[in-house]
C-alpha cells in the first residue's frame, strides 16, 4: 500500500529538544509506516492549500534524529534546569527559592525561523505532481484547516484517514488561545466532510466528535477508537531520592490543566503542615492563560522553595522524577486522552486524577476526584504524604495494539492493488 503521510507537524518540530504528546504520536506513526515492508511511505506536507512531496531520504533522517534526540542515546534536557531541580529536591532543608524555568516573554510576533523554512522549501518538490497513492494519513491536525488538499485527494481517488486528538478548542475555547476555536472547528468540519475514516484516541473523543457532527449537521464517517501506546523509555529508570515527599504534574502549564486549584491546595498544605509539607514539581512548558499560575509561582511566599517548575527535561530525568514521587497528579478540567496519566499508571505509579470521562475510561482504578473539589484534593494529598499509596494493577495500552486497530481499519493487512493514480494534486 502506498501511503501519503502528512509530515507537516514533524517537520515543524525538527529542531525541538523535547516533544509534546501529539509530537510523540506523529513520530510513532512515521516509524510504524517506515518499518512495514508492505507499505511505501511517501512523506508530504501542506503548502498553500495543497500537498507537496518531501525528500524521502531527508525525512527518514529527520525521523531517526528525532527518536534519538527525544528518547534515545542522544536525548538530553536542559542541564541547568535539571541540576537546579535535583538540588532543590535533595536539599535537607527547604530551599529559600524555588527552582523555576524562565517565565514566558510578553506576547510578541515570533520571528520567522528562516533556516527551517528554507530547509523545508528545498527538501520539498513543489512542481511535480504527487506520486500514485492509495491512502493519505494525517495524525497531527496540520493541513486540515483548509479543505482544498482533502478535496483534491478525493477527486484523485485517494482514501483519506485522519486522527483527531480532541475537540477541546471547540468545546472549551476558554482554555485555548484566541483564534484556536475557529481554526479547530474548521479542521474537524473538514475532516467530517472529506475523510473516509477517522481514528480517535479515546471513546470520549469519539463521542465528542459524533456530537459535533450531529450539532453541525455534518456526515459521520466510520470512527475507530485506538488508545495511544506508552513509550518504552518510561519503563526504566532509578527513582530520585528526595529529602521530603514530593508530587509531580506533567503537562503544558495552561488553564485547562487546573493548576491554579492545585497551587491553592499547596498553599493550604503549607499553612497546615509547615516544614512537613510535601513539595510539588510542575514539569512542562508555559502555555497560555497561565497568569494565575505565574502569580502563585512568582509571588506566593508560602510556595517559595516548595513548588518547583521545569521544562525541557530529558525522558531519563522525567522518568526518575516520576518514580521518586509519592503520586502523579492530573487535575485537568478536560482532556482528550491524557498521555502522562496513562504513562504514570503504566509505570506502576500512584495516580490522583480528576474525575472526568477520559480518566474514567483510561485510568479507572486511579483515585479520581472532581476537578472542582479542592477539599477532596487537599485530603488526598495529605493522605498520600502520610502514607505512600499503593498503585493499582494496570494493563497499559500499547502501540502494537493501537496499530493493529489502525491496520485493520485501513485494510493494510488485506492485499489490495494500487487503486488509483493521484494526478494534479
Amino acid at each position: 500500500m502506498r501511503i501519503l503521510y502528512d509530515a507537516s507537524r514533524l517537520m515543524s518540530r525538527a529542531d525541538r529538544a523535547t516533544p509534546t504528546g501529539v509530537d510523540r504520536v506523529c513520530l510513532a506513526y512515521a516509524e510504524w509506516l517506515l518499518s512495514r515492508p508492505d507499505v511505501t511511505a511517501i512523506p508530504v506536507r501542506g503548502r498553500k492549500g495543497r500537498l507537496v512531496a518531501v525528500e524521502d531520504g531527508w525525512f527518514r533522517r529527520v525521523v531517526a534524529d528525532l527518536r534519538d534526540r527525544w528518547a534515545g542515546a542522544g536525548a538530553a534536557g536542559d542541564a541547568d534546569q535539571e541540576k537546579q531541580l535535583l538540588a532543590a529536591l535533595t536539599a535537607t532543608t527547604r530551599p529559600p527559592i524555588s527552582a523555576l524555568s524562565a517565565p514566558p516573554a510578553p506576547a510578541a510576533p515570533r520571528p520567522a525561523d528562516k533556516g527551517r523554512v528554507l530547509k523545508q522549501f528545498f527538501r520539498s518538490r513543489h512542481i511535480a505532481p504527487l506520486p500514485p497513492a492509495d491512502l493519505y494519513l494525517n495524525v497531527g491536525h496540520t493541513t486540515l484547516h483548509e479543505p482544498e488538499a482533502l478535496q483534491a485527494l478525493g477527486v484523485a481517488g485517494v482514501r483519506r484517514v485522519v486522527l483527531i486528538h480532541d475537540l477541546i478548542p471547540v468545546t472549551h475555547p476558554e482554555y485555548c488561545r484566541p483564534g484556536d476555536a475557529a481554526k479547530h472547528h474548521a479542521r474537524v468540519a473538514n475532516t467530517l466532510r472529506h475523510a473516509d475514516q477517522v481514528i480517535v484516541n479515546s471513546a470520549y473523543t469519539r463521542d465528542e466528535l459524533l456530537a459535533f457532527a450531529a450539532d453541525e449537521g455534518l456526515p459521520s464517517p466510520p470512527v475507530h477508537v485506538a488508545h495511544l501506546g506508552v513509550e518504552p523509555t518510561f519503563g526504566v529508570g532509578q527513582a530520585i531520592q528526595a529529602a521530603r515527599p514530593y508530587f509531580i504534574h506533567i503537562g503544558t502549564i495552561e488553564a485547562r490543566k487546573n493548576l491554579a486549584l492545585l497551587l491553592t491546595v499547596w498553599r493550604r498544605l503549607e499553612e497546615r503542615m509547615g516544614e512537613g509539607a510535601p513539595s510539588l514539581v510542575l514539569v512542562g512548558r508555559y502555555g497560555w492563560e497561565n497568569e494565575a499560575v505565574l502569580d502563585h509561582l512568582e509571588r506566593s511566599p508560602n510556595l517559595r522553595g516548595l513548588v518547583h517548575q521545569a521544562s525541557d527535561l530529558s525522558d531519563a530525568m522525567l522518568t526518575r522524577l516520576m518514580r521518586g514521587a509519592r503520586a502523579v497528579l492530573a487535575p485537568s478540567s478536560v482532556e482528550g486522552f491524557d498521555l502522562p496519566a496513562v504513562e504514570a499508571s503504566a509505570m506502576g505509579l500512584a495516580l490522583i486524577a480528576s474525575d472526568i470521562p477520559p480518566h474514567r475510561e483510561l485510568t479507572p482504578d486511579a483515585e479520581l476526584i472532581d476537578p472542582l473539589d479542592g477539599v477532596g484534593w487537599l485530603a488526598a494529598v495529605e493522605r498520600a504524604t502520610s502514607a505512600p499509596p499503593v498503585p493499582p494493577v494496570f494493563d497499559p495500552p500499547t502501540w502494537a495494539a493501537h496499530f493493529r486497530t489502525v491496520a485493520a481499519a485501513i485494510g493494510l493487512d488485506a492485499p489490495s492493488p494500487l487503486a488509483t493514480a493521484s494526478k494534479g494534486l
